[in-house]
């Protein structure tokens, strides 16, 4: 299995993305996953970048509304991660900001992930 390498502009761009989120939530962070960013809510990934494309955890109503609106798999093809779906690059960038607004809000409700032991 092939990692795309994400460039500097697609990492500041989904910081970018992200970013008005950490305003209203300060619990938002965003961490280097494997080469690529994922965008963390109370240590759950609410989105991610994997190169070229920006992927988001909905709940199953958003999952079909997304997938009707050109959403794809996202990661790798062989193994694509469940419950996640790309943002259509056919989206203007207040979608986009909608879409990350729905995740978070998703993800949010649910239990804080517990820090592993160190």
């Amino acid at each position: 299995m092939k990692m795309p390498k994400a460039t500097d502009e697609m990492k500041q761009d989904f910081r970018d993305l992200v970013e008005p989120l950490t305003v209203e939530n300060p619990e938002v962070v965003v961490k280097p996953m494997f080469g690529q960013l994922g965008a963390f809510v109370n240590g759950n990934m609410f989105a991610g970048l994997f190169a070229p494309t920006v992927g988001v955890k909905l709940d199953a109503e958003g999952m079909d509304e997304l997938a009707a609106a050109g959403g794809g798999p996202f990661g790798p093809a062989e193994r694509p991660m469940g419950g996640y779906l790309t943002l259509p690059d056919t989206l203007s960038a207040d979608e986009r900001a909608a879409w990350l607004q729905r995740a978070v809000l998703h993800v949010g409700a649910m239990p804080p992930k517990a820090p592993k032991k160190k």
